[in-house]
């Protein structure tokens, strides 16, 4: 299930660059996280608990964040920048671990390198970095910081109580900026609304939730590891995105530093394993 909310993830990425271009972006975020809630609230069936609550406020602000930076990011760069930026989270996921006293490998120092300068090579050479570029750079950090929590805290919480509270969170915090800007959206604006109002932000924060309240950060991020390719394989079928030799590098760079970075540890456990007979 996990790997399928990648694959949706990536489509978004499209569908959302196309949306902000033609409707403002704090409202198309505050109908799309309220549609969110909305659905969360049909599937569960009964309130949250206090300690239920304050998990998902303060996991559901850290997302508000990065959705946040993101949107306003993908306002100045393209779909496909913008996804494989955004998978950097899974790089700065065991940085942040690094926070609560997990040893910091040194494949994630080299990863964070290496995935570092495939951005500045994406996004046109030193210099080249724009301010959209920057602001998905710390969506990345918050989606990674929100990664951490959630597999520190929703181990014991029910998954979709914790994923309602989320999408509430957001909610709340996107209508007190959009408001003034609200108006009735267009066809083509309600579609990207319900597509990521309903796949890609209630039911697939439901999932990743279960998911990460069985699953390590280091696992999930592996699992995540598929977004940015997604994202990237959209914007070029879909979008016509076309990268030149230097930005194909960069991507190339970025792609191999994030699964790089989660498939050394599995080979090299492969290789520890005595040989069976």
């Amino acid at each position: 299930m996990l790997v399928g909310t990648t694959a949706v993830w990536g489509w978004t990425f499209v569908l959302v660059k196309d949306a902000i271009t033609q409707y403002p972006t704090l409202p198309f975020l505050q109908i799309r996280f309220i549609l969110a809630a909305l659905v969360m609230a049909l599937i569960v069936h009964r309130l949250p608990t206090r300690r239920e609550l304050w998990v998902g406020v303060v996991i559901g602000a850290v997302l508000t964040a990065g959705y946040l930076l993101q949107t306003v990011g993908m306002q100045t760069t393209s779909p496909g920048n913008a996804g494989l930026i955004t998978g950097l989270f899974v790089v700065f996921t065991p940085v942040m671990d690094r926070a609560f006293g997990v040893a910091l490998h040194r494949r994630t120092v080299i990863a964070v390198i290496v995935a570092l300068i495939g951005t500045v090579l994406l996004t046109g050479g030193v210099g080249g970095m724009g301010t959209g570029d920057l602001l998905v750079v710390g969506c990345a950090v918050m989606f990674a910081l929100h990664i951490v929590l959630l597999s520190r805290w929703s181990p014991g919480l029910g998954a979709a109580p914790l994923a309602m509270v989320q999408m509430f969170t957001a909610a709340l915090l996107f209508s007190a900026g959009g408001s003034t800007q609200l108006r009735m959206p267009t066809p083509e604006v309600w579609f990207a609304i319900v597509i990521t109002g309903v796949f890609a932000s209630a039911l697939a924060y439901y999932i990743q939730t279960w998911a990460q309240a069985h699953l390590a950060a280091s696992r999930t991020a592996l699992i995540l590891t598929m977004e940015p390719a997604w994202a990237l394989v959209a914007a070029v079928v879909l979008a016509g995105q076309r990268l030149g030799i230097m930005q194909a590098a960069g991507a190339a760079l970025v792609l191999a530093a994030i699964v790089g970075h989660e498939l050394a540890p599995l080979k090299f456990k492969s290789q520890s394993e005595p040989a069976k007979t």
